[in-house]
């Protein structure tokens, strides 16, 4: 099938540029809301010391004789906000409703604090490093608390990850090693550049025989550091998504204008959706 893309004229500003939010980022009058529950995790076996909120959002419909799909966000409250970019809860809701995708119970997890503390932000310790601490940690301090309230497919295929900046980093690093609980991949803006002992990727996934993973990315344009020799977000998304090509991966790149924003994922949101869900 042929698809026509209607024709919009290039900004010359690369920098300060945003993209409107489709229809599916709405509420609408005709699509029944969800029903968003927030729980609070005290001290982490995983994070000692750490503490966050988290939300398990339920569209309408559910039915706990059908085990839903799973889609864990990253940087909870930043994803789920119905007033800001990404309104996870609301894009949800509309494509379960329309049949876009598989009814689909979204957790939007916050990244762990330590309460009182002169530096309280874990975020990058636990989106950064490249290892298992943070699949374990959705895995046995969070992922249990959704299964224990409702039915969830025990199928990695039917589960996935989102994620932004270090949170997108967080997406990829659970998917690569835990392949036999996630398979789905969004990441937006990812922060490879900033990994502790740099980008791993593009080695491992020519190195290593391809795991079964399906990876939505989105890159900008004016990304932090994009015209600089290191550190360079912008170039780093790019090396992730050539190596992906090379060996083969079921992938996506939508390369857009502006910078370090979560505008323009937040925007694809629907669409990256509906891309990996779209068998």
């Amino acid at each position: 099938m042929n698809t026509q893309v209607p024709y919009r004229p290039l900004p010359l500003d690369q920098s300060e540029v945003t993209y409107a939010h489709g229809p599916d980022s709405f509420a609408r009058p005709d699509v029944p809301a969800g029903e968003t529950t927030e729980f609070a995790l005290g001290d982490s076996v995983i994070y000692p010391g750490t503490s966050r909120k988290f939300w398990i959002h339920l569209p309408a419909g559910y039915d706990p004789s059908k085990p839903a799909s799973l889609m864990v966000f990253q940087d909870g409250w930043w994803y789920l906000d119905p007033e800001g970019e990404v309104r996870g809860a609301i894009v949800l809701d509309n494509l379960v409703h329309r049949g876009d995708i598989p009814y689909t119970v979204g957790v939007f997890v916050d990244p762990g604090v330590f309460e009182g503390a002169e530096n309280p932000k874990n975020r990058n310790e636990e989106y950064d490093a490249f290892d298992e601490r943070y699949a374990e940690f959705l895995l046995t301090e969070i992922i249990p608390r959704v299964t224990e309230r409702h039915a969830i497919a025990d199928d990695p295929e039917r589960w996935g990850l989102c994620g932004g900046s270090s949170g997108g980093n967080g997406s990829l690093t659970v998917a690569w090693l835990r392949p036999d609980k996630f398979r789905k991949v969004i990441g937006y803006l990812s922060s490879f550049a900033q990994m502790p002992d740099g980008n791993p990727y593009p080695r491992l996934v020519a190195e290593v025989p391809r795991k079964p993973l399906r990876i939505f990315l989105q890159a900008g344009h004016r990304d932090l550091n994009w015209n600089e020799p290191k550190r360079n977000w912008l170039a780093d998304n790019l090396r992730v998504g050539a190596a992906l090509a090379e060996a083969g991966y079921d992938f996506r790149l939508v390369l857009g204008d502006g910078g370090h924003s979560a505008n323009h994922g937040g925007v694809l949101l629907p669409d990256a959706l509906r891309w990996l869900w779209r068998d």
